[in-house]
């Protein structure tokens, strides 16, 4: 047998021999992470992925319970929870324990050990009705649940029993819910979980101890600023979290590829046979291919033409809009090798475990640097394997940002990571909830209890006393104001919440709101004697059935002018978020945006004859450009114009040798080929000869035209991506309407912004830097926001999380 590593010493000799036989020997990331976990210190890993981390977490958790487990002494309590951003994600990791668990007990039996079997389960809104009541009467030892199954097992009063002997936490793909208000609320879940540990526990065993309640362990593949990604899992005043960061740069093979047409504003029909043809020759020179869309739709559309070549059976597709059914079977197909090819979008993105993926090709820009390594990490999940990445540009933007995104991802760029800072909806949401729990932690009573069913809006008899103040022979006074403000400071986003907001937020929550027919929404009784918090009658229903932090939407229907016939649907976040004037892709057309009327639930649109779509089809799958992304390719555009100062557009040649040079260094650089790296060069050179420089973010181009209808566009050239242009082209606009007391059609992209005028608003073409300043930009663009259809979809968001506007109410 082989020898046990030393970085293993610590481990149960059951744990060695099965871990050896299994691999070999340990990666970097396990080795580097075991003694911190060991040691009862809050660690995040950060590592490429397939690098091993999750077994890293799940080890000395495993070994823990082996021990427990061969002594006697393992108990029916839950003690490692593992936390996933995807559904998905969670019931492949409990797949993944399964087989080590089981492997592990039939090790012992053969070897005369009388080992007890140690349970997982799963819990997420998929999870069955009597599956989650058997977890109840019979807890299992490892946990795996979502950042909202969380929250609601804390919530409610029977499955919140089972979290108190929780001694491990391991959140993963931190990075996913980190920027967003799930990373908040899941913080503070977080929060209400160590309180709930500690009350447990008991104060004097927590100092005998000298360890943390609760052991947290964070795994991500790609995050920045690390530090901060660290702090936000330890939580606040505490001691500081150990980083285990491999680095998330790993080689990787990157390349561009082009059809064999020229590129132009859009991607014709011809051009995309092209790209399926040499699909199809990819996905035959591999084993296995993973292919990835921006939309939905277009998922379909690629799996469908790829099916018409290779045979339906070679091909399958794998999207959110898919039943879990389908998309499982899809997993399992590419898993076992039933299919040489899976198209998806972003639900395939993160670690869910597809078994051996030889290449992955990404269709368009992902849009962001750690989409595209988190992608093209999906390929080479094994010892030694160099992951494989093919970006197909679709337009000459794309080809440059394409170009971009290889050569800032071979520079090591990441995109930052913005974490929200004290979300109040999400604060007034998990008040509500935690002071509908009792403070003191009891065990489950024999009383039947209740819980909510997310995907079916019903409740399940589980507790019959949800939302009723416990009486004080129970032995709950209510939650004391300021331990809770203490407990929500503890969270990350909430280090800085200001007393002021935290007291603003208790009076909406006893007082209630003031609508036209009286106050409602009061959740909370008040005690402002003895600074006590309980809850009223019904909070706990309301907190379980409208709580998390993912916003509703809904569709709009998108009705064609002016036949009035329906030519399709939009996702609702995208349908507030265009503007009159935005050009969108719908099928295989495009539409010109003529009104969104978000009363009724429509956007009615005219045929577009055909023009580039200024905004992508779906704003949840294809997000704006992020910012460092979208420097890369504003210096990309500066260093290929730099090298080719004095050549023209006009017979642009390899023979010339500034541009022999140049083709050179953007196939090295940039991952293009010979055709990929003239025609960006082309691009460049031809923009400059027309605009007279090149557009970056440090020179700004403005031009003013007449169009085919006779009407004056203004076109600014800013590549700061789609979230700024947006917010500039919003504020600049409400100038223009303030200035001309006119209506005008905006609207921007990642590349810049376009505002339609008319002849009679004549102004000098440099004025037009000046129509905003530093000083002015935030009132106007605020009074821009307020008129905009998106105000009203984000305001309902925010009150749907505070719990001012109930997701259910009276069963329905």
């Amino acid at each position: 047998m082989s020898s046990v590593p030393s970085s293993l010493a610590w481990a149960h000799p059951l744990i060695q021999d099965w871990f050896v036989q299994k691999f070999g020997t340990p990666t970097e990331p396990q080795e580097q992470g075991w003694p911190h976990i060991l040691a009862g210190r809050t660690t995040l890993i950060s590592a490429p992925t397939g690098s091993g981390k999750t077994l890293a977490a799940f080890l000395a958790c495993i070994d823990r319970l082996v021990r427990k487990a061969l002594a006697g002494d393992l108990q029916d309590r839950t003690e490692v929870l593992y936390v996933s951003p995807l559904k998905a994600l969670g019931n492949d990791i409990h797949k993944n324990l399964e087989g080590p668990l089981g492997e592990i007990l039939q090790m012992a039996g053969e070897r005369g050990l009388l080992m007890p079997e140690i349970r997982t389960a799963v819990r997420t809104g998929d999870t069955l009705m009597h599956e989650r009541r058997a977890m109840l009467k019979r807890p299992p030892h490892i946990l795996v649940t979502t950042p909202e199954s969380l929250y609601i097992l804390l919530t409610a009063e029977g499955s919140r029993a089972i979290l108190r002997d929780v001694e491990t936490v391991i959140v993963d793909e931190i990075h996913a819910v980190a920027d967003d208000k799930r990373g908040a609320h899941l913080t503070l879940s977080l929060e209400r979980l160590e309180a709930l540990r500690r009350e447990a526990v008991g104060l004097e065993a927590i100092r005998s101890q000298g360890k943390p309640t609760l052991v947290r362990i964070g795994l991500s593949a790609t995050q920045k600023p690390i530090e901060e990604v660290a702090h936000f899992l330890t939580g606040n005043g505490r001691p500081d979290p150990v980083i285990v960061n491999i680095g998330h740069k790993r080689t990787l093979n990157l390349a561009v590829e082009v059809p064999g047409s020229q590129l132009g504003p859009i991607a014709t029909n011809e051009m995309w046979d092209e790209i399926y043809d040499r699909l199809v020759e990819l996905v035959h020179q591999n084993r296995s291919t993973l292919v990835f869309v921006n939309t939905r739709r277009l998922v379909e559309r690629v799996a469908h033409h790829l099916a018409e070549r290779m045979g339906e059976d070679n091909v399958a597709a794998h999207h959110g809009s898919l039943s879990r059914k389908l998309r499982l079977a899809a997993e399992k197909k590419l898993k076992e090798g039933q299919i040489k090819v899976l198209v998806a979008t972003a639900s395939l993105e993160l670690g869910i475990d597809i078994g051996t993926v030889d290449l992955v090709v990404q269709i368009s820009s992902p849009r962001a640097i750690a989409v595209a390594l988190q992608r093209v990490g999906r390929s080479g999940h094994w010892r030694g394997a160099v992951p494989k990445g093919r970006f197909f540009a679709t337009t000459r933007d794309d080809l440059l940002e394409c170009a971009a995104l290889v050569r800032g991802i071979r520079r090591g760029e990441l995109d930052r990571l913005m974490i929200p800072e004290s979300p109040l909806d999400i604060l007034a949401q998990q008040i509500v909830a935690t002071c509908a729990t009792n403070h003191a932690a009891r065990p489950p009573h024999s009383r039947a209890e209740l819980e909510f069913i997310p995907e079916t809006g019903q409740v399940d008899e589980i507790d019959s006393r949800a939302g009723v103040p416990a009486t004080r022979e129970e032995d709950d006074s209510g939650w004391d104001e300021d331990e809770l403000f203490v407990l929500v400071k503890r969270a990350y986003p909430y280090r800085n919440l200001s007393r002021e907001s935290y007291d603003a937020i208790l009076e909406m929550l006893a007082e209630g709101i003031a609508a036209r027919r009286g106050r409602y929404g009061a959740y909370l009784h008040r005690d402002r004697v003895n600074h006590k918090l309980r809850a009223r009658r019904g909070s706990r229903l309301a907190a379980i059935t409208s709580g998390g932090a993912i916003p509703e939407t809904a569709l709009f229907t998108v009705v064609a002018q002016p036949d009035g016939v329906v030519v399709g649907t939009l996702d609702e976040d995208f349908a507030v978020e265009s503007n009159a004037g935005d050009i969108m892709l719908l099928g295989n057309s495009s539409w010109r945006i003529r009104r969104v009327e978000g009363k009724s639930g429509r956007v009615l649109v005219e045929d577009a004859h055909g023009a580039p779509p200024t905004v992508p089809f779906w704003r949840g799958e294809a997000p704006a450009r992020t910012e460092e992304l979208s420097f890369c390719v504003a210096d990309l555009r500066q260093e290929i114009s730099d090298r080719l100062a004095k050549i023209f557009p006009v017979g642009v040649s390899q023979a010339q040798p500034e541009v022999a040079e140049t083709v050179s260094w953007l196939k090295e650089e940039c991952g293009l080929d010979d055709a990929g790296a003239e025609q960006a060069i082309e691009y460049v050179l031809q923009g400059r000869a027309v605009l007279g420089a090149v557009p970056t973010q440090q020179t700004i181009i403005a031009e003013r035209f007449f169009d085919e209808a006779g009407g004056m566009q203004l076109v600014i050239h800013a590549p700061f991506g789609a979230r700024i242009n947006k917010a500039w082209g919003l504020a600049l606009r409400k100038r223009f309407c303030r200035s001309f007391n006119f209506e005008l059609q905006a609207a921007a992209t990642d590349n810049g912004l376009n505002i339609a005028l008319a002849e009679q608003h004549s102004f000098p073409l440099a004025d037009v830097f000046h129509f905003l300043t530093a000083e002015t930009v935030q009132p106007v663009l605020e009074q821009a926001a307020l008129a905009s259809p998106i105000f009203g979809t984000r305001w309902r968001w925010d009150a749907n999380r505070a719990l001012a506007l109930l997701r259910f109410q009276g069963g329905k």
